[in-house]
């Protein structure tokens, strides 16, 4: 007699490609998942695959998956799903909460895993408050600046704190964070400490890159995030003080925000170095490409975890030049196979920028050691069973018996 299937419960942005890519591991391996979105907007990333999806309200979207099952009351037409979603925020406040209360009690499901805090975390707590009953075993996942950053704020402590004394397990990028959730008074297990990305195809990765020496790549690959985290004004500001290196230079701009794209078209008309800018869409494999061809990849931020971007030029050879509020520790040696820099200090950037430009042995020996790092850490066939073995874990320990404790489903 078959063992009914497990079920996994995600709380995640249903379109963002993080989440896609987190889901990707897990799924065709025996699990039954399910997404409810962190934030009602009724879409869902095209690279979803093979996922219950469980919206309030949605519109019809021909990039969907014909693997995504899609749950809620559908509307003809996007728009028409936004403002009734914006009418239900106004008219049922927290209302999510108690539908993802009612999903739990109805589902069942033997692990709910809220991926990020500030909108799944927050979500899945209030879910867990309204809940009658035992709550499933409940994964935290940090993501980013989840607790780096917004821990330090007076609005948000207190909920992280509250997120953390009511989840049983914990998981993050880097040991910079578990620290911190302890701090926060964090008593469950912590999971392992691996990348939320779910790995890179590494074969595929080295056909994207660029035949010879790192050294001789003319693209510089500059991050364009500009808000309240990104920094990408002040990488631009470095890379105009290093103008008299980029002769033969491209730079590409991906991520970028309007600010960013007003500031590298005045670089360009100023300097007359070739600009690319990278629509927002493009496709994964179009960035590793373009990464493979990049001499060096600028990153500049006041907080993040492990950025994807990092890990990106890591695979491909490019030379990472990085700020120190993100989680480096375990992938970057300063000045060995990376640059590490203060990300609101235009004269230090310029400082590491020209050393990449200029010292071709460092380039070369840099990307070297990143793609034994990558073999090593980054792998996707090596990470994919790692991701899995969190659920077995919290299966083995709350013995659910609709788990072996070998990691496959008995029959």
């Amino acid at each position: 007699m078959k063992r009914e299937k497990p079920r996994l419960l995600v709380v995640a942005d249903s379109n963002s490609i993080h989440t896609a890519r987190w889901i990707s591991q897990v799924t065709g391996k025996g699990w039954e998942i399910h997404l409810f979105p962190s934030m009602d907007h009724g879409l869902i990333h095209p690279e979803l695959r093979s996922v219950h999806v469980h919206h309030t309200l949605y519109g019809h979207r021909r990039d969907t998956d014909p693997t995504v099952k899609v749950h809620g009351i559908p509307l003809g037409w996007r728009g028409g799903s936004f403002w009734a979603i914006r009418a239900l925020n106004k008219l049922k406040p927290g209302y999510r909460a108690k539908a993802l209360a009612r999903l739990v009690r109805r589902l069942k499901p033997h692990v709910v895993h809220s991926l990020e805090m500030q909108a799944s975390g927050y979500l899945t707590l209030e879910a867990k408050k309204k809940s009658k009953g035992v709550f499933p075993p409940w994964i935290v996942t940090n993501w980013g600046s989840d607790i780096y950053l917004f821990g330090r704020l007076p609005d948000h402590a207190p909920r992280i704190r509250e997120v953390l004394a009511a989840c049983d397990y914990y998981s993050c990028e880097c040991p910079r964070d578990v620290t911190l959730a302890r701090k926060f008074g964090f008593k469950g297990s912590v999971l392992p400490v691996i990348p939320n990305t779910g790995g890179f195809d590494l074969k595929e990765a080295a056909e994207l890159r660029q035949a010879g020496p790192a050294s001789a790549r003319r693209v510089v690959m500059v991050k364009g995030y500009q808000g309240w985290a990104g920094r990408s004004l002040v990488a631009m500001h470095s890379l105009r003080r290093c103008v008299d290196l980029l002769s033969g230079y491209e730079v590409v701009l991906y991520s970028a925000s309007e600010e960013v794209i007003l500031a590298a078209r005045l670089f360009e008309a100023d300097t007359g170095v070739k600009i690319t800018i990278l629509p927002s869409g493009t496709p994964h494999k179009e960035m590793l490409a373009w990464r493979g061809r990049a001499r060096l990849s600028l990153g500049l931020s006041i907080s993040d975890g492990i950025s994807t971007s990092l890990l990106e030029a890591i695979v491909m050879g490019s030379l990472p030049v990085q700020s120190n509020t993100a989680c480096t520790e375990g992938w970057l040696k300063d000045g060995v196979n990376g640059l590490v820099v203060p990300p609101e200090d235009p004269e230090v950037v310029e400082s590491a920028l020209r050393r990449a430009l200029m010292d071709d042995a460092f380039v070369n020996g840099a990307a070297e050691i990143n793609y034994r790092l990558a073999a090593e850490k980054l792998d996707r066939r090596i990470l994919q069973p790692k991701a899995m073995a969190l659920y077995e874990r919290v299966a083995k320990d709350t013995e659910a018996p609709a788990f072996s404790t070998k990691g496959q489903l008995e029959e």
